[in-house]
């Protein structure tokens, strides 16, 4: 007789890997205990011969749980205790070591079926889940991964759901914490605008009857509020527009299954996959040309942003709907996080939505849907939250010392990092709201209390901008707890993480190409090529850069006109030209542009090397009454009109050394771009400028590169998503022999800042 001692960590609490093992000893006869514990790891202890024992590890890796994720296996021999039969024991709060605290999963195959059969107690429940799916870290209090520890206490389970959690025979329900039937789980009540009850025989299925009708309805989900209403009907969308505030910020389509989405848009296998995952995203793909969906809902762009009903509640009530697709918008007011409570619904919503449809299990933590795209034929993040986050992403270096970090102010997400170990938090949003720093702080301190952060050993990492929120309320947090605080440079974090979360070592050049991050020089960039040592974080040089562009004011970005007037003046155009060229006719705009001018003569600006203003003042170019109502919005719209011409490379760029830095001189490109208006479709000129830009920040790469042993260039920043960049600055640098590489587990923007702050924490040199 042999004992092991062993300690599983991973994604291996949450996913019905206790009574995995529990079926798996019996089977082969071994004896001893299973336990979570604290940490989120899972604590096994078997006795048997040693044929059994070997045969069980085997399984261990074999045989696992569809959802499970073992990172790592750690077993000592023991003297054998004598232990008869096999035993599932009360979880421990002691931590052995750090595991993953598990994401919440989308509805699996077999609970569906069980929601659609009308034989099975479970038809129709809008809250079914069991071991492989459901709601997790949205309803997760603390670690250990067990019912006392989420808001599922409440709900104290019949003796059917008893009967199932006991069984261990029974795979998906065998000891799953969040299991309930009808007869013990949560409750929907349907409320007015006022938030009184409303006495209907079901909830939900009147719920969708208001929809059909063209009423608008907040839905409390998984993890916060959605807005639904149709997605057919112009005057319903830009009803909910007008009420939420949202001109023109396109929403997302959730669809009953992606045979309905497909409708909607162009997919393929690899696209259905994605939607299908247990993270269920939502997937941004080309609108179909007959597509149904009214144009107020993406107004203006070619793809789509659609997602699956990821819950039982989601399922049911969209299949009673009409279109089996709907508009599924979080429920916030603008610039404020989405709300997970009843009272942030009433105080907040009201004024939006028409009805409620409100279930009563708390949500802990609000978890936003994640959000991808397609880049170069890769799969990019731009949102990463529900399905992934607070799942830790293991990287191939180890960090010297714990680490918080506070991101940005825009996308924001923050960080905790320890061994070689880095957890972002859920999507936070833009902090300009007080109610989203509060949310930042309340998710760092759950992530550094249930991954056991020392902050007596840690650093607090902020980024470099002094006006950043983020930055305030980091070295806030360090006052408080009296530790030290490291200083990361915006651009600087994007190429590190990105070059980390790819796994590459030795030298490394990073391009950063986005809107708005401090310089070491107190200047403006975003459109920055680093060359920098990816195993030894702190040193890094910035060997090449684009020219500058004159910020008079924060309307610069609101207005990209702004931008035109600015740029030409500052080289030697006069107003009556400029003017000219833009079109101007509005009495008003004229004097803003007069204002400008007058800026730019005093020499009261601020130089910016930003791609993101750059991009804003060629979308000007070709639209000069574009302006910003959301994150991006020009170079959206951009993109989006490219998709309508073929790129091909423009002519007119040179480069000049300025203080050490190579330079991209644009101006010709600006000025191609002018003369050709008119002449060429506007998307062959969007395409164009975008292709050309990447491709010539190839060249900047190639010229500036050689000598420094770098064998990787990454790409990193809100703009290295841009489709016709990326494809320009691949086809220069392939003929290098290099590839630019995009993050593949971050989003290459701000919501991916906190992931290289916390490695370049963890690296680098203290003073």
């Amino acid at each position: 007789m042999r004992a092991l001692r062993i300690v599983v960590t991973g994604l291996v609490q949450g996913v019905g890997f206790r009574p995995f093992i529990d079926r798996l000893v019996r089977q082969i006869g071994l004896n001893g205990f299973v336990r979570n514990v604290g940490g989120s790891e899972v604590e096994i202890w078997v006795e048997g011969d040693e044929e059994g024992l070997y045969e069980f590890l085997a399984a261990l890796f074999n045989e696992k749980p569809p959802p499970a994720l073992i990172d790592e296996v750690v077993f000592e021999e023991e003297s054998p205790l004598g232990y008869n039969g096999f035993t599932i024991l009360k979880s421990g709060e002691s931590r052995i070591l750090r595991s993953n605290i598990p994401p919440d999963f989308a509805v699996c195959k077999h609970c569906l079926e069980e929601v659609l059969d009308p034989s099975n107690r479970r038809y129709m429940y809008p809250f079914n889940s069991c071991a492989w799916c459901g709601p997790r870290f949205s309803m997760m209090y603390r670690s250990p991964y067990d019912r006392e520890n989420t808001s599922m206490a409440k709900y104290v389970l019949c003796e059917d759901c008893m009967r199932e959690y006991r069984d261990p025979s029974n795979v998906r329900r065998h000891h799953a914490q969040g299991i309930s039937c009808p007869r013990d789980g949560p409750r929907l009540t349907l409320y007015d605008r006022g938030f009184t009850r409303i006495d209907v025989g079901d909830p939900l299925v009147e719920a969708a009857r208001l929809i059909d009708e063209g009423y608008i309805v907040a839905v409390k989900g998984l993890g916060g509020y959605h807005i639904a209403s149709l997605a057919t009907d112009d005057d319903v969308v830009q009803r909910l527009r007008e009420r939420k505030r949202r001109p023109r910020k396109p929403f997302a389509v959730m669809g009953l299954d992606t045979s309905i989405l497909e409708l909607l848009v162009y997919m393929d296998e690899a696209d259905r996959e994605v939607l299908e995952s247990p993270q269920a995203p939502i997937l941004l793909l080309p609108k179909r040309e007959d597509s149904p969906v009214s144009r107020l809902v993406s107004p203006g762009l070619s793809h789509e942003g659609v997602f699956i009903a990821y819950t039982p509640l989601h399922f049911i009530l969209l299949m009673h709907t009409r279109d089996k697709f709907l508009v599924m918008t979080s429920g916030n007011v603008s610039g404020e996080p989405m709300c997970r409570d009843d009272e942030c619904a009433r105080s907040k919503l009201s004024q939006i939505v028409d009805f409620f449809l409100v279930h009563d299990r708390d949500i802990v933590n609000r978890v936003d849907d994640s959000v991808l795209r397609k880049t170069g034929g890769e799969y990019v993040l731009l949102r990463r939250s529900r399905g992934f986050a607070p799942a830790w992403i293991k990287i191939p270096v180890r960090l010297e010392r714990e680490v918080v970090a506070f991101g940005g102010d825009l996308n924001n997400t923050g960080g905790v990092g320890f061994e070689d170990k880095v957890v972002l938090t859920q999507y936070i949003g833009d902090l300009e709201s007080y109610n989203a720093q509060v949310e930042l702080l309340n998710a760092i301190e759950y992530m550094v209390r249930n991954y056991g952060v020392s902050l007596r050993d840690s650093v607090i990492v902020v980024d470099k901008h002094p006006l950043y929120h983020s930055r305030r309320l980091g070295v806030e947090y360090a006052e408080r707890h009296g530790i030290p605080v490291v200083e990361v440079q915006h651009h600087y974090a994007h190429v590190l993480g990105a070059a980390i979360d790819r796994g590459l070592s030795g030298r490394v050049a990073g391009l950063a190409v986005d809107g708005v991050g401090w310089g070491d020089d107190s200047t403006v960039w975003g459109g920055e090529i680093l060359v920098f040592d990816a195993g030894k974080p702190g040193a890094y040089r910035r060997v090449a850069s684009i020219d500058h562009i004159p910020l008079t004011s924060d309307k610069d970005t609101l207005k990209p006109a702004r931008l035109v007037y600015g740029y030409l003046a500052r080289k030697g155009w006069n107003l009556d030209e400029v003017v000219k060229v833009v079109g101007v006719r509005d009495p008003r705009v004229l004097s803003e542009a007069r204002v400008v001018f007058r800026m730019v003569d005093l020499g009261r600006y601020t130089l910016a090397s930003s791609t993101g203003r750059l991009i804003d003042m060629v979308a000007a170019l070709l639209n000069p009454s574009i302006e910003r109502s959301f994150e991006g919005e020009p170079a959206i719209w951009l993109e989006s009109l490219a998709h309508s011409g073929t790129p091909r490379l423009l002519e007119g760029v040179r480069f000049f050394i300025d203080d050490g830095v190579m330079r991209l001189d644009y101006y010709g490109l600006v000025t191609n771009i002018i003369e050709m208006r008119g002449a060429v479709e506007p998307g062959v000129l969007a395409a164009s400028f975008l292709y050309s830009l990447g491709y010539y920040y190839g060249e900047l790469i190639a010229g500036t590169v050689k000598g420094e042993g770098v064998s990787s260039v990454v790409v990193s920043g809100g703009a290295a998503v841009n489709e016709y960049l990326y494809k320009g600055l691949k086809e220069r640098l392939t003929l290098e022999g290099l590839e630019p590489l995009l993050p593949r587990n971050i989003p290459p923007g701000d919501g991916g800042l906190s992931f290289g702050q916390v490695v370049a924490g963890g690296l680098i040199r203290l003073t």
